[in-house]
């Protein structure tokens, strides 16, 4: 009876395996890193532009409530507001704050009834990771408009 040995086939990973391996490993932990970094600076972004229009609606639904004289007084309706907001926060100087101005000017439609009515401008104005946002609302106040019907 013969034996004979056969060379086995030396398996396992080589160097350049392994570097190549972790490698591939390291770019697809960079992009899952970053996506969640992408996707959590948009969540950001979404809140404040929510708050933003919660901010302006507020201001709208103040003036609503003023009568004719106090919204062609001088002074009554401040011009610019800031409003600081974290829901998080526990003191009121911590997160995002919103630099807001309110301008109420003469009615530009060219109608009979243009004396009666005033153009409201309210413009919004904060900043994330040094990236400035805006958003403006332009609505009409009328004379005998909604203020009429609150007792």
């Amino acid at each position: 009876m013969r034996i004979t040995c056969t060379p086995k086939r030396e398996s396992g990973m080589t160097l350049v395996d392994l570097v190549m391996a972790v490698a591939v490993l390291g770019i697809m932990a960079g992009g899952i890193f970053g996506s969640f970094r992408y996707g959590i600076f948009m969540l950001q972004l979404v809140r404040e532009n929510q708050r933003a229009t919660q901010v302006i609606l507020e201001k709208v639904e103040t003036i609503r409530l003023y009568n004719w004289d106090q919204v062609n007084s001088n002074g009554f309706i401040p011009h610019n507001f800031e409003v600081a907001y974290d829901p998080q926060a526990t003191t009121n100087n911590e997160g995002t704050t919103y630099y807001g101005t309110v301008t109420v000017a003469p009615c530009t439609l060219v109608s009979p009834y243009a004396a009666n009515l005033r153009q409201l401008t309210i413009t919004l104005d904060w900043t994330t990771r040094d990236i400035p946002h805006t958003r403006t609302l332009t609505t009409y106040i009328a004379k005998d408009g909604i203020q009429n019907y609150v007792y």
